[in-house]
């Protein structure tokens, strides 16, 4: 299947323009795994139902492109992806990302299974993952990004997540609509720091990157 979406001129120029679009560059190597991470999630779903999405021209753009929207906006040397799932946004920052070492976190072990082929296949060297619930995992170390695609409302994320959080990072909440009312709930301690409108390449639905700081 990765072989079909790179030699397919109608998804290979959906994943080029979209990607150049974005601003974040990919290189041939890029583009063939993340060709492959498709390929995987399509192989895996039909198991474990990682997503519903099943037509790949879609999960170039709700997936993919998606994913990499966010790219320019975050920050390392280290980067938490929060209830990961199909790696999501995590493996696609990974590879459009090197210098940035990703860590996936999920607390399903069909999930983490699913993240530590991926990774392994695509020979990511600079993303790890941990099967852990959020709330009682505490590493050696904190995170510079911690950030979240669909795992909950922003105040819990937030708040499950908040000891892992290095003293000078922020959180990314990925959202669609703009989140007014999620926003007002916030935790004490921790402030709206931007709210940037991202354009998704074949997306019509509203996307937002939420960015919260501790105060």
């Amino acid at each position: 299947m990765s072989t079909i979406l790179l030699q397919a001129p109608d998804l290979a120029e959906r994943l080029n323009q979209g990607s150049q679009a974005l601003q974040v560059p990919l290189t041939e190597e890029d583009r063939f795994k993340l060709a492959r991470f498709i390929a995987l999630i399509g192989k895996w779903n039909q198991v474990y139902n990682l997503t519903a999405v099943r037509d790949a021209a879609h999960m170039v753009s709700v997936h993919l492109l998606d994913s990499l929207a966010v790219v320019p906006h975050i920050a390392g040397p280290e980067l938490l992806d929060v209830g990961s799932g199909a790696g999501l946004p995590g493996i696609p920052i990974a590879v459009a990302r090197p210098e940035i070492h990703v860590t996936l976190l999920d607390s399903s072990h069909k999930k983490a299974a699913f993240l530590r082929q991926a990774v392994a296949e695509l020979h990511l060297r600079n993303a790890s993952v941990v099967c852990e619930r959020v709330e009682s995992w505490r590493p050696p170390g904190r995170f510079d990004c911690i950030i979240s695609r669909a795992y909950a409302e922003m105040a819990e994320f937030v708040a499950s997540s908040r000891h892992l959080l290095s003293p000078d990072g922020f959180f990314a909440a990925m959202k669609g609509l703009y989140p007014f009312e999620e926003i007002d709930r916030l935790p004490a301690n921790f402030r709206l720091s931007e709210v940037i409108r991202l354009e998704v390449p074949h997306l019509t639905a509203e996307r937002h990157l939420v960015l919260i700081k501790a105060t």
